[in-house]
């Protein structure tokens, strides 16, 4: 399994002190219960929200804000699955691996990312936009590019974001399905939610990927200041 830890750059400390994250890398195998992610999906849909769960989203609000962005309007995206969570009462399945991971989204109020690692062009990177960058995404049915704004925060690779105002849109090229042989997962985490809370949402994410695939091989990296660069 190749190794790699996502770069964050050293301008996001400024942005959102004391965010750290869990980098979890998949080395998928055959799937022998495909229904453990729209179980896990059923069930987080009917959890009691952690206390502390309300000023995480609400700290990603503010954080959002700082580059820019209108929560209200674009949301992180554990905010994004609450709101439809409330309003709806349940969340459609849409594949195996995608519906474990917004489980664990919905569960922990954390925004959850998934990715294909083997359409990555090197290594995922959180990076303050200058506005030049292209995104691949779906406007009237057909593919479109579009530019990020400068100074918004996103996740990119060489070859242009992948997921737009942080966490808020993913990209259509490395968008993840139980069919990708290379996964990459990250958790986002402000200051509200406990690290405990934290490694607890990796493991609730890893039991459930090891559960669907228990021949698959996962590593989980913890991401704090002192490792950006």
């Amino acid at each position: 399994m190749p190794f790699m830890i996502p770069r964050i750059d050293p301008d996001i400390a400024t942005l959102a002190p004391g965010f750290r994250a869990l980098s979890i890398l998949v080395e998928a195998a055959p799937v022998t219960n495909p229904h453990v992610g729209a179980e896990a999906l059923v069930r987080a849909c009917g959890t009691e929200p952690a206390p502390w769960a309300q000023a995480h989203l609400a700290a990603w609000g503010e954080v959002f804000k700082r580059f820019g962005a209108k929560p209200q309007r674009t949301p992180c995206s554990a905010e994004a699955l609450r709101k439809r969570v409330l309003r709806d009462g349940a969340m459609p399945s849409i594949d195996p691996v995608v519906d474990l991971y917004n489980a664990v989204s919905i569960e922990y109020a954390i925004p959850v990312g998934g990715e294909n690692l083997t359409a990555y062009e090197g290594s995922p990177r959180l990076v303050i936009a200058d506005g030049s960058e292209l995104f691949d995404t779906i406007k009237e049915g057909e593919p479109a590019h579009e530019a990020p704004e400068p100074g918004e925060v996103v996740w990119r690779d060489d070859r242009g974001v992948t997921c737009r105002r942080w966490n808020w849109r993913q990209g259509i090229r490395t968008r993840l399905s139980v069919e990708c042989t290379q996964m990459w997962f990250i958790l986002e985490s402000l200051p509200p939610m406990p690290l405990a809370a934290l490694h607890e949402a990796g493991d609730r994410l890893v039991a459930g990927l090891l559960q669907m695939m228990p021949e698959a091989r996962i590593e989980t990296t913890l991401i704090e200041a002192s490792d950006w660069a």
